[in-house]
């Protein structure tokens, strides 16, 4: 039942935070804006872990793994898909995430040196069909190929650092330590990596104080970072990360609904075959894995 709940939660925050993000494209880049959201969502966690006295220390081998987390699952899945949703809408975004559950098994079976089972194959092939229907009309039009191709790969690039971050976040660390205490550390971690990023493609540390840049700011740093990361490890700790992985099938239906609404988003009957595609191959793969 926990489960269940902790599903729900993250299916609803997450597939609502794609359209936040589209807020946040403005004046500020993108790195800055994910540094300055996930610089608030640790400083939260960090002091969460304060007032319930868990400790912050762990061993070097532990730190090198919330480096990796950080950097996959706190700031360059972030930075790709913020740069996606420049020339793609959130919704399209969220679909092709959705992806992560086909990715994540794919790359387990890569790591441990087998391949993976047909229903897995036969559900990563329908994923990658429905994908490649829904963007099949801005594809075939020359003067929106370029933009949609640059968002296309931007979106798949940021759902394979999602994947790697899932598979190094599922990484049991030594008995005793504060989950809450290491996604504050990873967080960190990933606010530095964002802030090299600024620095290195010599982006301003400027601040956008329209109503519309700062609602979406604290939506996604308390909501869509903090609560829904923090339902998302819990998650894990009770299922493996394949299945974790699921929640990502589901969110795509409350971001294009969304997308309907507030980006003017049109169905037609090859973007809905797409996404029914999509969803079912993703569904292949949860049953195989459940």
């Amino acid at each position: 039942m926990i489960s269940v709940v902790l599903y729900v939660i993250v299916v609803l925050i997450w597939g609502s935070t794609w359209l936040a993000v589209k807020y946040q494209i403005g004046p500020v880049s993108p790195e800055i804006s994910i540094a300055y959201r996930m610089g608030s969502a640790a400083l939260i966690i960090f002091l969460m872990g304060l007032i319930k006295r868990h400790s912050f220390r762990f061993a070097v081998r532990e730190h090198v793994v919330m480096i990796l987390q950080g950097a996959s699952l706190f700031s360059l899945n972030f930075f790709f898909f913020y740069i996606a949703a420049e020339s793609i809408i959130t919704g399209l975004i969220a679909v092709i995430c959705s992806t992560a559950s086909a990715m994540t098994v794919i790359l387990n079976c890569l790591f441990s040196r087998r391949l993976p089972p047909i229903q897995i194959a036969m559900g990563a092939s329908l994923g990658i069909l429905g994908v490649g229907l829904i963007f099949s009309g801005e594809l075939f039009e020359s003067q929106l190929y370029q933009a949609t191709a640059h968002g296309f790969l931007y979106a798949v690039g940021g759902t394979f650092c999602f994947s790697m971050g899932t598979i190094i976040a599922a990484q049991k660390r030594e008995p005793g330590r504060s989950s809450l205490a290491g996604t504050a550390w990873a967080m960190s971690y990933g606010t530095a990596l964002l802030c090299f990023l600024a620095v290195l493609r010599g982006k301003a540390f400027n601040f956008d104080p329209s109503p519309s840049y700062v609602w979406s700011l604290a939506y996604l740093s308390v909501v869509g970072s903090v609560i829904a990361f923090i339902a998302y490890f819990s998650l894990l700790k009770r299922i493996r990360p394949e299945q974790a992985a699921y929640v990502t099938v589901l969110f795509p239906v409350v971001a294009l609904t969304l997308s309907t609404f507030f980006e003017g988003y049109q169905w037609t009957a090859v973007t809905v075959l797409g996404v029914v595609i999509t969803l079912l191959g993703n569904l292949l793969i949860a049953w195989r894995t459940s």
